[in-house]
């Protein structure tokens, strides 16, 4: 479909199947829009996370609705404040803001009575079975599951036993209780699903009130059933509840919320398992879970990943039916794509070659006027000091250069960048051969993009200026993981072995002098080698920039192909 809009021809996006859902609940007289997104607190959100959030807040901000944010702190053992702020922080930093904040943990009473009500209704008994036996009488895909010998109990009998769960008489683990519904179901999720177990421990928010604390699977329905959620969005994964869900609304005749299942994001290089993200916090491989490496929000943050360009990612990734893997390269293209637009340009030198410019007076500096950013004219400029002494990239001298090589090699010149032509004379080396300095000389008429005879060179590169450099710890960031799908473990390995042993490089750079009064968070482009944010661990003493994303554009290419 096109519409026509001032005489240009625009192709109309199409609607995702989330959108079209949506749009027709509307067209049948649907006027109540509520999501939500219900995160268990017991780790800090990845870029998977993300995308949920995107998708939960985006639909409630495109269709005036809302998007409530709720915790589904069920389970104490796991579960800390610590996560919770995390979480809010997150979500306020991805540009978002819920309309609710809510627990599953709010619910508890109403959850307790409505287990009342399905014991009442011959719908959910206590069982005395272990949790061994329990999933032994499950059964398999193609063995129907054995009935509990505890099954049948009374009525009455079960409504005592709960009560005295919930008052603390019996150990974690001796009781639970179970839906019953069908022992032969082929949704083994129906098979008598456990609804509350006994867990003796002090809750983040509820203290010792509760000793019986509701499974997933029963709260999450109920949950969303008394906030009116009539889009309850979640992962694929969960495709197979949604039978369950639908079960324990039906039973206990409460709104009807409906549950709709998108692809959850995968991306190569990375692994977004909490357990395994635990595992490299917990034995050292990161320093922890913001550490630049990780794949969660806080750690994408402090490697200087901007709001814009997460959002910018789960828009180009979509929402699909059916999982796929997502090349990390789209990510990097969204953050470079941004960076382009917003980050200011400065010049550095990773790995240092010394230059001394032998015709230049000695103690003289000068200033060269420098472009913020050509992408944004508002930006405006600064001054670049410069004198006899630079440092260049090594990279960017070749004593025996090949043809069509345009950087400095010896009796050649390039444009030092805002600044003059530059001719190498003289290599010195040391003892070992080791390139250690050029001497070279300039022209004194070349400033400002001009010569003395009007000569052009092809070869332009960057420079900062020995004496007026800051010094700084520069961390070049790689994949985390060696291997592009670090889930799929080869026979006898973990995915431990896949660890990239180049991910973290920690180089020393020598950089403009603008940089040493860069604070935290500030994103840059160094000039010609990638974009750099001012990490946490900086101090006046010694800046720290972590490596955002190279220049190089992977993704683009790999579209082009």
């Amino acid at each position: 479909m096109e519409v026509k809009n001032e005489n240009v021809a625009v192709k109309e996006k199409s609607l995702n199947f989330i959108e079209e859902i949506i749009e027709n609940y509307i067209a049948e007289g649907g006027t109540h829009i509520q999501t939500r997104f219900p995160p268990e607190p017991n780790g800090y959100l990845h870029i998977g996370h993300a995308k949920s959030i995107c998708l939960n807040f985006g639909m409630a901000r495109k269709y005036n609705g809302k998007c409530n944010l709720r915790f589904d702190d069920t389970n104490p053992v796991k579960e800390d404040t610590e996560y919770v702020d995390s979480i809010k922080e997150d979500i306020k930093w991805l540009g978002f803001e819920w309309a609710n904040e809510f627990y599953a943990s709010d619910y508890f009473d109403t959850l307790y009575e409505w287990a009342i009500k399905l014991i009442k209704k011959g719908k959910a008994y206590v069982d005395d079975q272990s949790q061994e036996e329990i999933s032994q009488g499950r059964g398999t895909i193609t063995v129907p599951g054995k009935e509990s010998p505890f099954r049948n109990r009374s009525v009455e009998e079960n409504l005592d036993l709960f009560e005295r769960m919930k008052n603390g008489e019996f150990p974690d683990g001796s009781k639970v209780l179970r839906a019953k519904i069908d022992m032969a179901h082929p949704n083994m999720l129906l098979r008598d699903p456990i609804m509350y177990r006994i867990i003796h421990t002090d809750h983040h928010r509820t203290g010792n009130k509760w000793c019986i604390y509701p499974m997933y699977d029963y709260a999450h329905g109920q949950c969303d059933s008394i906030e009116h959620i009539s889009h309850s969005i979640c992962t694929l994964e969960f495709d197979v509840h949604r039978p369950l869900y639908d079960w324990f609304i039906d039973e206990l005749e409460i709104f009807p919320s409906h549950q709709y299942e998108f692809a959850r994001l995968n991306l190569t290089y990375t692994v977004m398992s909490k357990r395994r993200l635990l595992q490299l916090v917990k034995e050292g491989y990161v320093t922890g879970w913001d550490e630049p490496r990780m794949p969660t929000i806080c750690a994408l943050r402090r490697k200087g990943y901007t709001p814009a360009s997460i959002r910018a990612f789960a828009e180009k990734v979509g929402v699909a039916k059916r999982d796929n893997v997502i090349d990390l390269s789209l990510l990097e293209f969204c953050v470079r794509e941004d960076l382009n637009k917003n980050a200011q340009r400065r010049m550095g030198v990773l790995d240092p070659l010394k230059v001394v410019i032998t015709n230049y007076p000695e103690g003289k500096s000068e200033m060269f006027t420098a472009i913020n950013n050509p992408e944004d004219e508002s930006a405006g400029t600064r001054q670049v000091p410069f004198s006899r002494e630079l440092y260049i990239e090594r990279s960017d001298f070749m004593e025996n250069p090949p043809k069509k090589y345009y950087r400095l090699s010896p009796g050649s010149e390039v444009r030092l960048r805002y600044a003059y032509l530059l001719k190498c004379e003289e290599v010195i080396k040391d003892e070992e051969g080791n390139i250690i300095e050029l001497r070279c000389t300039y022209d004194p008429e070349s400033g400002n993009g001009s010569s003395s005879d009007g000569r052009k060179v092809k070869g332009v590169i960057h420079w900062v200026s020995a004496e007026h450099a800051v010094e700084a710890e520069v961390r070049l960031y790689n994949n985390l993981f060696s291997k592009e799908d670090p889930n799929n473990i080869e026979e006898g390995k973990t995915f431990l072995d896949y660890i990239n042993p180049e991910s973290m490089v920690v180089t020393t750079g020598y950089l403009e002098q603008s940089l040493g009064e860069a604070e935290v968070g500030e994103k840059f482009q160094f000039e010609r080698i990638g974009y750099f944010c001012v990490d946490k661990d900086s101090t006046a003493n010694k800046p720290v920039f972590n490596r955002v994303v190279s220049l190089k554009d992977s993704w683009s290419k790999m579209q082009n192909k």
